[in-house]
């Protein structure tokens, strides 16, 4: 008998069967089947029948029928090692989506081994549980993680602790049903702005903060040589004005006696919409992926801050109004977000077009707002062909963006930046791209898919980092015959009045310890020795700036920064040095126009142009000063430069990879800001451009909650390529 025992165990753990059928061939000798519990076999039926196999029943299996008393025998007996289920005697109980229970271990063990289906129905889950590490054990901290899902941390057990979408025939009408319910016309039904800081800390907190606020925006200005000989006049003479904006510790030293969530307070705060697309092609793993990602960014915005989503398929639909994220706040947006479905086509004008509706019409704003804009695909309601041109003629992308959030030189019109983010190698490249451009943010090309959760760590970490608002940076020509011939500011709004005495850039926002650098070309007269002064000074450019504190709501004026050369009668050797930083700059500049140009050989299908242009910017840069002083930033501009000529190979590989490649670097270096491309989150890669403390930061938390999932990834070993001032020093003129 013991041994029957045995088989017959064997037999469930195994889930060969949960219950005996009764079928249209023994309906005379199943009576005593039906009266056997949920979960058990006849110990002698199945000795004595080496050939039985029990069959799992379906609903549409005909003739089948369940015992009557099977409901409450699997509710009392675990179906896997037959021991007896009660709360409370020292066992965890796990109650499947089908409503069967089972002993936590045994079924985790059980679909350790890949069994993703209940042992006693067949039915397939969605949700198994998962016995996770043993410190996890330890605190009594369990994991049910969905099918073909990474293992996540604490954040992501609330977020797949939510209940998801049943999946049914009628799947496609509840996604349906989402998308055509009816919404307010007017999306003024914003959450109130955090009050709780005045009211908690009044006027010593004003007070303490600008005691604390020791650090403005750092100037500084390069001219090319530190002398020009005073008979000679000079046509062209560079000028460089560096930027740095302050720390986000500036602040920080009120932060001992302050709670954490006082902390909160001592940042901008920020209004952010994210614009997702659940488009058909989004489903299965992206779609996973995307919610782990949207779960990271909910739980590290803070009370202060306010999240809106917006889902687009073939239309859109605001998943829930523009909200604080407190406590209650995330898991109400958790849930949201873990209610996404995929269905439909991709219409992402609209889901601009309601993103931005929402920032449009809310009834307070936080100091700080942006937009999120994720899709897969290409634009099949708006653009003709996508990204393939019509009769020779380019695709109008400005027709996705809606007219509110473009540019403008309006004075005082606010600018709301789309941050892009094309998902995988079916994406529009192009339309992403001029959408970002447009709007003042930046695009990024998440290759690999399960690299979207950096890029959006990154993203975040500069947003909730701006220390500078509306930042105006202007120069005026101080000497008679001094005059400005151009400015190089990349994206930045940029002019020169009429005399070409004065000059402006538009540098917009700055996130903690940012840095800009603008080349200003100028030209200049031979030097009389009337205006000459003491030891032959000559003051070429005064450059000075004024910007918004976004925490004090005040502006900052600082004031002008003189730029002075000498123009002796003679010079010696030492001042023919040119000045390495500004040659740096100009490498950088170079290097930008010959992606630029390369991109437009291959859109042109000139592959082999295209590789060459790229080819001789390498060579031009590996013979520079600064690169043979193995110079960090030529050595990451020499492997971007490098990279793309490798996703130009062919037209295979430039239309799966290479044109977003491109275009996310030339969004990074337009603006002078960090995208995600290729690895570029990796810290591994040798492509760091301009990632602020604050993006490594978040960065760390990204890598940090992957390592602490199961997942593999390196910490940083150094830190971040920036092209900026790692270095100082003179470079011989050559």
């Amino acid at each position: 008998m013991g041994s029957r025992w045995q088989k017959a165990k064997m037999a469930l753990s195994s889930h060969l069967c949960a219950y005996v059928p009764r079928t249209l061939d023994d309906t005379s000798s199943s009576s005593a089947a039906e009266s056997v519990p949920a979960g058990r076999i006849s110990g002698s039926r199945l000795a004595m029948e080496p050939d039985f196999r029990p069959s799992t029943p379906t609903p549409s299996s005909s003739g089948l029928r369940l015992s009557k008393s099977s409901g409450k025998s699997s509710k009392r007996f675990c179906a896997i090692c037959l021991g007896t289920m009660r709360p409370g005697h020292g066992h965890a109980l796990f109650t499947a989506e089908c409503s069967h229970i089972f002993h936590f271990h045994c079924i985790a063990s059980n679909v350790k081994h890949g069994n993703q289906v209940c042992p006693i129905c067949r039915s397939k889950w969605k949700e198994i549980p998962f016995q996770g590490p043993a410190a996890d054990v330890v605190h009594g901290r369990s994991r049910i993680n969905p099918l073909d899902c990474p293992q996540e941390e604490g954040w992501m057990r609330i977020l797949h602790g939510m209940p998801l979408p049943r999946a049914s025939p009628d799947s496609a009408q509840q996604h349906n049903h989402v998308f055509h319910a009816s919404e307010p016309n007017t999306f003024n039904d914003d959450e109130p702005l955090d009050s709780s800081l005045s009211e908690l800390l009044g006027r010593d907190y004003t007070e303490s903060t600008t005691e604390g606020l020791t650090k403005t925006v750092e100037i500084k200005t390069y001219p090319e040589f530190p002398a020009v000989i005073a008979s000679e006049s000079c046509d062209s003479f560079t000028v460089l004005i560096h930027l740095k904006a302050p720390s986000a510790t500036s602040r920080q030293g009120q932060r001992n006696h302050r709670s954490v969530f006082q902390s909160h307070h001592e940042r901008a705060p920020v209004d952010l919409v994210t614009v997702l697309d659940v488009s058909g092609s989004m489903a299965g793993t992206k779609l996973a992926l995307l919610k782990r990602a949207m779960g990271f960014v909910i739980q590290n915005l803070g009370p202060s801050d306010r999240l809106s989503v917006v889902a687009f398929s073939s239309t859109a639909r605001r998943l829930f109004h523009l909200r604080r994220m407190t406590d209650s706040g995330r898991q109400l947006a958790l849930q949201a977000v873990n209610s996404l479905t995929s269905s439909g086509g991709t219409n992402i004008a609209e889901g601009l077009r309601k993103g931005s509706k929402i920032l449009e019409d809310r009834r307070e704003k936080n100091p700080v707002c942006s937009i999120i804009l994720l899709s897969d695909g290409q634009d099949t309601y708006n653009i003709a062909g996508g990204s393939q041109s019509r009769q020779g003629q380019a695709a109008d992308y400005q027709s996705l963006l809606p007219v509110s959030i473009r540019r403008s030189s309006q004075q005082g019109q606010a600018q709301v930046p789309v941050h892009t983010f094309g998902f995988g190698a079916d994406h529009d490249a192009a339309s992403m791209h001029s959408i970002s451009e447009s709007s003042g943010g930046t695009f990024s090309f998440i290759e690999a898919e399960n690299v979207i959760q950096d890029a959006f760590a990154q993203c975040i970490g500069g947003l909730l980092s701006v220390v500078v608002q509306e930042l105006q940076v202007w120069f005026e020509c101080t000497t008679p015959g001094v005059i400005i011939n151009s400015v190089r500011s990349g994206s930045y709004a940029s002019g020169v009045s009429e005399d070409r005495k004065k000059g402006n850039v538009d540098a917009g926002d700055l996130y903690a310890e940012e840095e800009r650098d603008f080349l200003v070309d100028i030209q200049m007269p031979a030097c009389c020795t009337t205006i000459s002064t003491m030891q032959n000074e000559f003051a070429v450019l005064a450059v000075g700036c004024v910007y918004k504190d976004p925490v004090l709501q005040e502006h900052v004026n600082l004031d002008a920064n003189k730029v002075v050369i000498q123009r002796p009668r003679t010079i010696s050797p030492q001042q023919k040095i040119a000045c390495l930083e500004v040659d740096r700059q100009k490498i950088r500049l170079k290097a930008a126009d010959a992606m630029a140009e390369a991109r437009g050989l291959a859109e042109q299908g000139n592959l082999a142009g295209a590789v060459c242009v790229l080819g001789n910017q390498r060579k031009a840069l590996s013979e520079s000063m600064a690169a043979q002083g193995e110079d960090r930033l030529c050595m990451a501009l020499d492997a971007e430069l490098k990279e793309m000529q490798e996703r130009m190979a062919s037209r295979q590989v430039y239309e799966a990879s290479g044109r977003a490649y491109v275009l996310s670097g030339l969004s990074s270096h337009s603006w002078q800001r960090a995208t995600a491309r290729g690895d570029s989150t990796d810290s591994g890669s040798s492509v760091h451009g301009y990632q602020t403390p604050s993006m490594v930061d978040m960065l760390m938390r990204s890598h940090t909650s992957f390592i602490s999932s199961g997942g593999q990834r390196s910490r940083p070993s150094r830190p971040p390529i920036k092209p900026s001032r790692s270095c100082r020093g003179t470079l011989q003129a050559r």
